[in-house]
This record gives structure tokens, sequence and C-alpha cells, in this order.
């Protein structure tokens, strides 16, 4: 079974792009990896009020069993802008 759709996930990051920690993840849902990876850039550069050196947006794929699931946006909370 292969994803239902693909979301963006904003990780921070340690110097060296090592141990990224999730940080958010944005509401919208894309069809394909294509389009996901195409808005990157424009959800990192909205997304850069987070307290690590190095900040990454990827793509994450959605199954369909948890996009069947799925009652609205992702969100990943508490503790995201760290000092």
């Amino acid at each position: 079974m292969g994803p239902g759709y693909f979301i963006i996930a904003i990780l921070g990051c340690a110097d060296g792009s090592t141990a990224c920690t999730p940080v958010a993840t944005m509401p919208a849902r894309y069809e394909s990896q294509a389009t996901c990876a195409a808005a990157t850039g424009t959800a990192l550069a909205a997304n850069t009020d987070f307290d690590f050196p190095t900040l990454v947006a990827e793509c994450r794929a959605v199954t369909r069993i948890e996009a069947a699931s799925d009652k609205g946006a992702i969100a990943i909370p508490a503790g995201a802008a760290r000092g």
C-alpha cells in the first residue's frame, strides 16, 4: 500500500545537521513527492523562528491507513522552540 499523501515536517538540528528534532508539521497535504518537495523551500522560509542552528524541511509520506484516520492537521507541540 503506497502513501496517501505527503506532508512537510520542519526539523530543528544541532550543529552539523545531526540529532534533528521535529518542531513543526505543515497542515498542507501534497498528492506527490514532487509537489511536496517543490514546496519545502517556501515552508522553510516561513518557519525560521525556532531556536536551532539548522532548520530542515522534509517531505514525509502518510500511508493510506494513517490518512483515513487523520482528523486534521498534525501538530508537534511543546518544546518546539528550544534554547
